[in-house]
């Protein structure tokens, strides 16, 4: 087989795994503040059992999480040399940024979170989750301005055959830039939103008896995915205009894009500088997913009502919409990623150059050593998340008190 196919489809195995994790880390941590934030105001145990039982499926996810990126970093490292070696100077200084300053915070964040139950005041505690949340959503950040030079590069100078960044500000003002963070943003908190609403209507359906638990989540999380798939809608359409502008050969062939492919022809070589039609699909059915998703405000009035949370109608309509976001988020990234192709970094290295040059069996030991890890890792999120999910909210591990010092069984008579 081809080396250039198999590195990609070991980038694309990676990437994706990994993003579903992600998707899922940032949509709940957002709803975990939320809840938090309102046991804080109020006082009211319910928001209290509720941080427990949601925080405990996050911190499930985000440590299995942290393996599938640590693997993607690794096919990184192996399979795209030519990357480094070229655009490193530029692209690495955002990575570096999200790795050191977002990343290693976040995960001090929520240890300090995780052990803190019942030994910090609650408002310090309380801090500490926002203070998750906040890194979290500067490493998306990170992550995304990284991705979006990648998409339009901008801000760097080529010397000696290497590109060099002179301009950070360009970095931040990347006309790919807003859109996609905005866009990276609503979609997972829309994955969050129905999993919590999904969720919450399993244990409605099984009518566990935690009824007023569940059907408070249940309507924090479809009014959370209403808002969010809205905002997804808006953010992805506006996101025409700029991919237009910065990349004419994404999904169209107009005048610009026949005069920019043949610059490149007389740059590079004869060539097809025409993405895949996979990229087109990919868009295709993620604006199919996403107007469907759209329905769920009209479910919002249905569940005012505690009569009508108890017809299990609606409740499996949700429970059956679950997958559709987790879709819709792989479709987009195929549409963003696939429709750079054959680039990448657009217009300056070709996918090609940035290969690795290793050998195909080398290449395919290695695709297929990675896809079972992160497929084992993924299999076993969902399994655990599945299995304390259907525990129900009795009484998490997360945040259960300290139990009380055993009493002696024999004690020492006193002496005289």
């Amino acid at each position: 087989m081809d080396t250039l196919l198999l590195a990609r489809l070991q980038f694309a195995t990676t990437t994706s795994i990994h993003f579903l994790f992600v998707v899922v880390t940032l949509g709940l941590v957002t709803l975990l503040v939320g809840m938090q934030t309102a046991w804080a105001l109020t006082g009211n145990p319910k928001w209290e059992r509720l941080t427990r039982y949601w925080g405990q499926l996050y911190v499930i996810n985000y440590v299995l999480g942290i393996a599938t990126g640590i693997v993607m970093e690794f096919q990184f490292g192996l399979n795209w040399s030519g990357l480094s070696r070229y655009v490193g100077n530029v692209f690495g200084a955002p990575l570096a940024i999200e790795t050191l300053v977002a990343f290693f915070l976040e995960s001090t964040f929520l240890g300090m979170w995780i052990f803190g139950w019942h030994r910090l005041h609650r408002g310090v505690h309380l801090a500490l989750l926002w203070g998750v949340a906040l890194t979290a959503y500067a490493s998306a950040f990170w992550i995304m301005v990284a991705n979006s030079w990648l998409q339009n590069p901008v801000g760097y100078e080529v010397r000696d055959g290497i590109a060099h960044l002179t301009d950070f500000g360009a970095l931040l003002t990347n006309p790919s830039l807003g859109m996609a963070f905005g866009h990276v943003v609503s979609a997972a908190l829309l994955v969050g939103g129905m999993l919590m609403a999904a969720v919450s209507a399993w244990h409605l359906i099984r009518r566990t008896p935690d009824f007023v638990l569940f059907r408070t989540s249940l309507r924090v999380g479809l009014v959370t995915a209403a808002l969010a798939v809205t905002l997804v809608q808006g953010f992805g359409f506006a996101q025409f205009g700029p991919v237009g502008e910065v990349q004419p050969t994404k999904f169209g062939q107009g005048p610009e894009a026949q005069t920019l492919i043949a610059e490149w022809t007389t740059r590079f070589g004869p060539g097809d500088y025409t993405p895949p039609v996979l990229a087109n699909v990919g868009l295709g059915f993620m604006i199919l997913i996403g107007l469907t998703l759209g329905c769920v405000w009209l479910l919002l009035p249905l569940l005012v009502r505690d009569w009508v949370i108890r017809l299990r109608f609606p409740l499996w309509l949700i429970l059956l919409a679950l997958p559709l976001p987790f879709v819709a988020v792989i479709l987009g990234w195929i549409a963003r990623e696939v429709g750079r192709q054959p680039w990448v970094a657009y217009g300056l290295l070709p996918t090609d150059q940035a290969v690795s040059a290793v050998g195909a069996p080398v290449m395919l030991t290695s695709l297929i050593g990675f896809s079972l890890l992160l497929g084992t890792l993924a299999v076993t999120n969902w399994v655990l998340l599945a299995r304390h999910a259907a525990r129900g909210a009795d009484d998490p591990a997360l945040g259960r008190p300290p139990a009380p010092p055993n009493e002696p069984a024999h004690p020492e008579p006193a002496l005289a």
